[in-house]
């Protein structure tokens, strides 16, 4: 689908530094704070969603794995699974490639199972199974985003509304396959577009105005959220050999969204 307007080149996946200010830094403390479970071999974190995953230049305690290495004073930890930055939840590290390994083949061979929470525009119907292949989206503006594609890799997602309310839904998520921005690229393609998404959302070109002028009143008024409603509410990594299913609450900002919007939440903490 051709973004209306797309004239000049393609905007990279995240905004330059220059243009957002100073990197996002994680206190010591603050990291503790997000500590789901850990032993000797795992880390189960659950992530904010301004935080990036991957190490960054401006040094160790800018990305979770960068600051997660620093606090178990480990030459290298593995991240087993990425988020998106604006996507907040459940993150797992593993602490030894053994570890890491056997957690990365359970996830390729689909022994791992994870659930989302999202916020989506619109009020969906009914549960919908989205199986649609996904590849690049050459005719976008934004150079990473993804779309559905006939010649894209096979990809599988699960939405079930829990709640809707006039222009909203809060759904439960669960993804078959793991592709890049899988939920928020099959959300738009069944035109219920998560919350705050500056790609997926109404007009990629919001996404080019965040990275000139950063989050404004006029982006405020279309995105409604600073950032994508989205949060990874819980993997079950027992068919793997870990010893429970690691769970993060849906975080403030969806929860005060939903309450001022008139969406419930059952069953969900």
């Amino acid at each position: 689908m051709k973004e209306p307007g797309q004239t000049g080149p393609r905007a990279s996946a995240w905004p330059r530094r220059l243009a957002q200010g100073p990197s996002r830094m994680i206190a010591p403390a603050e990291l503790e704070s997000w500590v789901v479970y850990e032993d000797e071999r795992l880390l189960v974190i659950n992530k904010p969603g301004d935080v990036v995953c991957h190490p960054s230049k401006h040094g160790p305690w800018s990305s979770l794995v960068g600051a997660a290495r620093e606090r178990c004073g480990l030459a290298t930890i593995h991240l087993v699974f990425r988020l998106d930055r604006e996507t907040s939840g459940v993150i797992v590290l593993a602490k030894d490639p053994q570890m890491a390994s056997r957690l990365q083949k359970a996830m390729q061979e689909r022994n791992v199972a994870k659930s989302y929470l999202a916020i989506l525009t619109g009020e969906l119907a009914g549960d919908v199974r989205v199986d649609q292949p996904l590849g690049p989206d050459t005719s976008s503006p934004v150079f990473m985003k993804s779309a559905v594609a006939a010649d894209g890799q096979p990809s599988v997602t699960r939405f079930e509304p829990l709640s809707t309310a006039p222009g909203f839904t809060l759904a439960r998520v669960v993804t078959e396959t793991g592709r890049k921005h899988q939920i928020r690229a099959h959300a738009q393609w069944i035109g219920h577009s998560v919350v705050g998404d500056k790609i997926y959302g109404p007009d990629a070109r919001l996404y080019l105005a965040f990275i000139d002028k950063g989050w404004d009143s006029e982006l405020e008024a279309l995105l409604l959220l600073p950032r994508q409603a989205l949060h990874c509410h819980q993997i079950d990594l027992r068919a793997a050999g870990c010893p429970s299913v690691f769970e993060a609450p849906m975080p403030l900002d969806m929860r005060e969204f939903c309450l001022k919007h008139g969406l419930k939440s059952p069953g969900i903490t």
